[in-house]
């Protein structure tokens, strides 16, 4: 099946609003920046976005949230991002912060359909007992707060319970990619761009690299095709378009 869209605009027409979007990319690395600057001119907004962070003021997921379509946001890192702050403090933005490494099991357990496991991560805080603040209200009380989870002691040791993440739509970034949504990744882009795909019902890949089906080694593929509905291939400039959160330089 070919799973080629003719543009990033096409691919994303369809994500209504108050969908929840798992976000690949790990900082500004591997983001799938053309499909989030297409739904952002799509414009759908109060968006449930699952990501490690949330981009930076004007690139990745921040130009969504500078422009008010994001309404929470399930992820590890707030990262360089200061309208982020400014909005989760000001009870305009419900935010879920997860150890990085549950939130990464999270997405891959709710693609292999898996509806929760038990890990240490969190035993002993907030994380586990609950209290944590998902949204401020205006007066900067907590308007919502997590819930308490489940615990139990395996072998000794206390773990606790984390649910599955599945989510309506996936935006990924892959190195190469095939017509039939057969993915790889390289470096960096492979931390969070296989969980995200693998997490959304509607899976939307954007490739550096298109080839025919056959060109990959199947050894080599890390996302394989039936978790991908739909592809997009970048024009050399996009695919060069790579950017750094911050960078540190000998003087």
């Amino acid at each position: 099946m070919d799973k080629v869209f003719p543009d990033a605009g096409q691919a994303v027409a369809d994500i209504p609003d108050g969908a929840s979007v798992a976000v690949g990319g790990f900082g500004l690395s591997g983001i799938p920046d053309g499909l989030i600057r297409a739904l952002h001119t799509a414009g759908a907004t109060d968006l449930e976005v699952v990501s490690n962070n949330c981009g930076t003021d004007d690139r990745g997921l921040g130009i969504l949230l500078a422009d008010g379509r994001i309404s929470r946001v399930t992820g590890s890192y707030v990262g360089e991002n200061k309208e982020f702050a400014r909005q989760y403090l000001a009870g305009e933005l419900e935010v879920e912060l997860v150890p990085q490494g549950t939130l990464a099991e999270r997405l891959r357990a709710g693609g292999t359909g898996i509806p929760a496991f038990y890990t240490p991560a969190g035993v002993g805080t907030q994380v586990a007992t609950g209290g944590l603040p998902w949204r401020y209200r205006p007066d900067g009380t907590v308007e919502v707060a997590s819930p308490p989870k489940e615990t139990r002691t395996f072998q000794g040791r206390p773990y606790v319970l984390e649910e599955a993440i599945t989510t309506d739509y996936a935006l990924v970034r892959a190195w190469r990619g095939d017509r039939h949504g057969n993915l790889v990744f390289r470096k960096s882009a492979a931390n969070f761009n296989p969980l995200a795909a693998m997490a959304g019902q509607v899976t939307i890949a954007e490739v550096e690299e298109l080839v025919e089906p056959g060109a990959l080694d199947p050894n080599e593929i890390h996302v394989p095709g039936i978790f991908v509905q739909r592809v997009i291939a970048l024009n050399p400039e996009q695919a060069a378009d790579k950017t750094i959160e911050k960078r540190t330089v000998r003087p």
